[in-house]
């Protein structure tokens, strides 16, 4: 059961939080996705726009001991030469850094986050939304098979070999074509 969240703009900090919580508990299973030292708020401020960042927040109360901190983030760039290069300006907002907090994975919320990122992005006017995954995360390429996205290419990008997705958007009114 997926809970009700609220979003919040621009927190770097927040970001970090789920990015590093993440991170490390995939390291832990020996499935390095993002080195933890690149997911500092002072790195996520000097690499990715301010404004891109998109924090999900539980609205209910959570549970005596329990905090109630962050529970997913991902960034939506309005651009992203090294990985769709040819794009026209415009046409697209680029997602990255899609995650879940560990306390709060098995609950549906990585399809609530892409939701609201479609949502962001129909509201900015732009037909596509696009990501980019490694070409080694099965488990990825099945998110984002099943929500909707299209695979539309495979590029080598700094020594990594990526699947390109994306996902159409109605301009008006948010959600999916």
């Amino acid at each position: 059961m997926t809970p009700n969240l609220s979003f919040t703009t621009g927190d770097a900090q927040a970001a970090s939080t789920v990015l590093t919580a993440s991170a490390t508990q995939l390291q832990a299973r020996g499935r390095t996705l993002w080195p933890p030292d690149r997911l500092t708020p002072e790195h996520l401020q000097r690499h990715y726009p301010p404004g891109g960042w998109h924090v999900a927040w539980p609205e209910a109360e959570p549970k005596p001991g329990l905090d109630r901190g962050p529970v997913g983030c991902f960034c939506l760039l309005t651009s992203d030469p090294p990985f769709w290069p040819h794009d026209p300006p415009g046409e697209a907002l680029y997602l990255h850094k899609l995650a879940v907090h560990p306390s709060a994975q098995g609950q549906g919320l990585a399809h609530t986050l892409l939701q609201e990122a479609a949502r962001v992005t129909a509201l900015a006017g732009r037909p596509w939304l696009k990501l980019d995954t490694d070409a080694a995360r099965p488990a990825l390429h099945h998110l984002y098979d099943s929500f909707g996205f299209e695979r539309c290419g495979q590029r080598d990008v700094f020594g990594l070999t990526v699947i390109l997705y994306r996902l159409p958007v109605r301009r008006a009114g948010g959600g999916l074509r």
